[in-house]
C-alpha cells in the first residue's frame, strides 16, 4: 500500500572481449550534460538525450499476480496486498527473458522500471518487472520474514518469485534464456540472486547487469539519512517550504521559456532540466532535500507496512486493528519521522538477533554489502556493472572496491549522480551491447 505518492519522479555489436576492455568515456567526450550529481539524480535524462522508446500502445503488456504464500493471512488493512503484483511485456515468438528489479521502494511499474523494460523489449527480450523487496506490496505478499533489508533473505524471496513466474509463464510465452538486471538497491540484490542461481541452477542466468549498485546498504542509507538531517533539520514543515521553492523555480522557467500550462510533466525531468540549465534557484541543498525526502517517503511506507504485518507495535499500537476505511494520516506523520537507521536498530536488528543469538550489529552491517560475497563476485564473469564517478550513495573507498572486484567488467561514467544517466542514449547502448554480445 502507498501512504503518500512520491512527487519525484526517473548499432553494431562488439565481440565479447572488445566489450570487456572498452574504456569508460572521458569526461570531455561524454555527452550527458548535468555535472552536478544531485541535479542529475533529481532530473534524470532530458528527453532529447534519451535513447528512443516505443509508444506504449505498441508493446504487448500485462500484469501478473501471484499468491506466494498460500497460508498467509493479511491484516485487514493490507487485504489489497494478498497477491504480489508484477509486470510482463512479451514478444510474439521465442525470445530471451530478462528480470528487472526496482530500486529502493520502487514498484514493478515505476518510471525507471518501465523505461528499462521498454529498452529491453525493443532489443527483442521478454521482460518481467519486479517491485523492490522494500516495496509495501512485496513486504506484505512475498517477503518470507516481512522484515526487509537482509540482502540474503531478500534475494531468496526474489528468486522464489522468479521461479513462480517462470512456472506461471511456461504455457504463455516461449523463453530461450534468462537474464537479470536491477538498478540501485535492485542492482545489489541482483548480485545476491545471481549467486543463488549459480548454486541452484534453476534459471541459469546467462548475464547479469548491475546499474548503480549500493556497495553497502547500511553505508548508503546512512548517507541518505544524513542528507535529510542536513537539509530538513528535523522539521517536517520545512518540506513544504522546499517544495514551494522548487515550484517557484519551475514557474519562473515556464514563464521564461514561454510555455503555457503545466500538465503532468510540471515536476518532470524536462521542466527541472530547463530550470537547471537556466541557472534558476534550485540550489544544491534543495536538490539534496528532494532526494532525502523521496527516500524518507519510501522508508515511511516500508516501515509502516512492516509494523502492521508483524503487529510489532512500533507505529501502530500493538493489537490495534486498522481497516481500509480508517484514516492513516496520523500514522504517516509518525512514520515520516523514522530514519532508516531507526528501523535498523529498533526493528530489523532485534528480529534477526532473536533468530540468531550472538549476532552483532557489525555482523549485520557486513552482511548488508557486496563485500560479504566478494569472492563470488571476483570470479562471476557474467556480471557487468556500471556506476558514476560522482555516485552520491557510495561511501569513501566503495568505488575503489568496485574497481578492484570487477575490474574490466565495471564501467564508470564521469558524471550522472545516482541513476540520473540511466536512460541516456550512450548508457543504454552500452547496456544492450552487454546483453546482446
Amino acid at each position: 500500500m502507498k501512504l503518500r505518492p512520491n512527487f519525484l519522479a526517473a548499432g553494431c555489436l562488439l565481440l565479447v572481449m572488445a566489450l570487456l576492455v572498452s574504456p569508460a568515456p572521458a569526461a570531455d567526450s561524454y555527452g550527458y550534460p548535468i555535472t552536478n550529481p544531485y541535479a542529475a539524480t533529481v532530473i534524470g535524462t532530458p528527453s532529447e538525450l534519451q535513447a528512443p522508446q516505443l509508444p506504449a500502445r505498441e508493446i504487448n503488456r500485462k500484469r501478473l499476480e501471484l499468491t506466494v504464500f498460500q497460508d498467509r493471512r493479511q491484516p485487514d488493512l493490507l487485504w489489497f496486498n494478498s497477491t504480489l503484483r508484477n509486470g510482463l511485456i512479451y514478444q510474439t515468438g521465442r525470445a530471451p527473458l530478462i528480470f528487472v528489479i526496482a530500486g529502493t521502494g520502487g514498484s514493478y511499474r515505476s518510471f525507471k522500471v518501465r523505461e528499462l523494460a521498454n529498452y529491453f523489449y525493443q532489443a527483442g527480450f521478454h521482460v518481467v518487472t519486479l517491485s523492490s523487496p522494500t516495496h509495501p506490496n512485496f513486504v506484505a505478499a512475498a517477503s518470507s520474514t516481512q522484515y526487509p533489508g537482509s540482502l540474503e533473505n531478500d534475494a531468496q524471496d526474489l528468486y522464489r518469485v522468479m521461479q513462480l513466474l517462470r512456472q506461471r509463464l511456461q504455457n504463455e510465452i516461449e523463453v530461450s534464456d534468462f537474464y537479470l538486471t536491477g538498478y540501485s538497491l535492485g542492482a545489489t540484490q541482483a548480485a545476491f540472486v545471481a549467486r543463488l542461481d549459480d548454486r541452484y541452477k534453476l534459471l541459469n542466468f546467462k548475464k547479469v547487469f548491475m546499474i548503480n549498485p549500493a556497495v553497502n546498504l547500511y553505508n548508503s542509507v546512512k548517507i541518505l539519512d544524513g542528507l535529510y538531517t542536513k537539509t530538513v533539520h528535523g522539521n517536517p514543515a520545512k518540506e513544504n517550504e522546499i517544495i514551494d521553492k522548487v515550484t517557484d523555480a519551475l514557474v519562473s522557467t515556464y514563464r521564461q521559456e514561454d510555455i503555457v500550462g503545466f500538465g503532468e510533466n510540471f515536476l518532470g525531468e524536462d521542466a527541472l532540466y530547463l530550470a537547471y540549465r537556466n541557472k534558476l534557484s534550485i540550489r544544491t541543498d534543495i536538490l539534496q532535500a528532494l532526494i532525502a525526502m523521496s527516500f524518507r517517503n519510501s522508508v515511511a511506507n516500508m516501515v509502516f507496512v512492516t509494523d502492521v504485518a508483524n503487529n510489532a507495535g512500533y507505529i501502530k499500537p500493538k493489537n490495534l486493528i486498522l481497516y481500509p476505511t480508517d484514516s492513516l494520516t496520523d500514522y504517516f506523520i509518525v512514520a515520516n519521522q523514522v530514519f532508516f537507521m531507526d528501523y535498523f536498530h529498533d526493528l530489523y536488528m532485534p528480529f534477526y538477533q532473536s533468530k540468531q543469538p550472538g549476532l552483532t550489529e557489525r555482523d549485520l552491517i557486513k552482511a548488508s554489502g557486496l563485500g560479504s560475497i566478494e569472492d563470488y563476485l571476483q570470479h562471476a564473469d557474467k556480471i557487468g556493472v556500471v556506476t558514476n564517478q560522482d555516485e552520491i550513495i557510495l561511501a569513501p573507498g566503495e568505488l575503489d572496491f568496485l574497481r578492484r572486484v570487477f575490474g574490466r567488467r565495471l564501467r564508470v561514467y564521469p558524471h550522472g549522480g545516482h541513476c540520473g544517466n540511466m536512460s541516456y542514449k550512450e548508457n543504454v547502448a552500452y547496456m544492450l551491447q552487454f546483453f546482446k554480445n
